[in-house]
């Protein structure tokens, strides 16, 4: 397998890592993070302009990516931005939309923000506990239940909502005034929101829509994997610098040789999360990638948790303050695990899916 990004992609990814130095640093990440709309309306136009959510869907459908590859590499560059914006509910609603003949030229020009409303429960990946029901029949629908951290949610003019009906599990498009809606911020920055339904008019998008919404969380854990490979890749610059400075006993605390080899086991780990996310991605292209991304999932989560707590405790104290950017890369991480199924729920799916079945 070729590790090297391409010419293309290591273009998308300075292009992208640039723009979020410059116009989304840190001090600028922390005040809009952390408040209503919990991301900053002017850099997702600007990323838009750029093209950035052109790369998420192919070129056949208004893109010009859209392969495993193409998500990974601007997941990547978003999470060494540490970047807030709603770009991973875009690519959930885009995946199941692109299995539809609905256009999705609005949502790729970022004039249309998409956000998928799945989960009921505690975000794992298990669908069979879905209640929320659809009744009707032919374009007319209505929508009963509530789905809980609706990522994007917040700001969606567009709610893609999986419900039960007679026939199985359907997905459905719904407008945000068709229902009440209920933002709030996440601890690690960017909001979610919870969705109460209540007899709500939604259109039907695919009344057999199982595989496809397995499809789209498959995708967006490949791109939670490769954006906690861009927060580690930052997590490990900015310990290297507190390292080479901060002094004791008259000497940079880097020196010291249990530290030395506790960064060394760590960018050992940054390695092996970076190699299984890029297998992930690749897998995406083919029929079976359920188990190498939950592989991906399973480890790169637990190396999240692992570089979080090691980073904060070889800063000390500091990571613990607000202004140290080290503790939000630090949430990310720990955040990201938990997201569309924690390290538990992968491992648990590999366990009932066997290498040979």
């Amino acid at each position: 397998m070729d590790f090297a990004r391409g010419e293309d992609r290591q273009m998308l990814f300075d292009t992208l890592g640039r723009f979020l130095s410059e116009r989304c640093p840190p001090e600028r990440r922390m005040a809009v993070a952390y408040e209503p709309p919990f991301h900053d309306p002017a850099i997702w136009a600007e990323l838009s302009e750029l093209g950035i959510l052109s790369a998420l869907a192919p070129e056949d459908r208004g893109g010009f990516g859209g392969t495993g590859h193409d998500i990974a590499t601007v997941f990547e560059a978003l999470g060494a931005g540490l970047s807030p914006e709603p770009v991973l509910p875009a690519l959930l609603g885009l995946r199941v939309l692109l299995a539809t003949d609905r256009d999705v030229t609005a949502a790729l020009h970022g004039q249309e923000k998409l956000a998928l409303a799945w989960n009921e429960g505690e975000g794992g990946l298990d669908l069979s506990g879905l209640t929320t029901r659809a009744e009707g029949a032919g374009g007319t629908w209505r929508l009963t239940g509530r789905k809980s951290v609706v990522y994007g949610g917040q700001v969606a003019d567009r709610f893609v909502v999986a419900a039960r009906h007679s026939g199985g599990l359907g997905l459905f498009e719904l407008a945000r005034d068709a229902a009440r809606v209920e933002p709030f911020g996440m601890v690690d920055g960017g909001g979610a929101a919870e969705l109460f339904l209540d007899d709500s008019p939604a259109q039907a998008l695919l009344l057999e829509g199982e595989p496809v919404l397995r499809d789209a969380l498959a995708w967006g854990c490949v791109a939670l994997c490769a954006e906690a490979v861009g927060v580690m890749d930052r997590t490990m610059a900015l310990l290297t610098d507190y390292l080479q400075t901060r002094t004791q006993f008259g000497r940079p605390i880097g020196g010291f040789q249990a530290l030395q080899h506790r960064f060394v086991d760590l960018a050992i780990e940054v390695e092996q999360a970076r190699s299984i996310t890029i297998l992930a991605a690749d897998a995406l292209a083919g029929a079976a990638a359920d188990r190498p991304v939950s592989m991906a999932k399973h480890l790169v989560g637990r190396v999240a948790r692992q570089i979080a707590e090691e980073a904060v405790q070889m800063h000390g104290g500091i990571a613990m303050t607000w202004a140290a950017e080290i503790s939000h890369c630090a949430k990310r991480l720990v955040m990201i695990d938990h997201q569309l199924g924690d390290t538990d729920d992968h491992l648990e799916r590999l366990m009932a899916a066997p290498a040979d079945a």
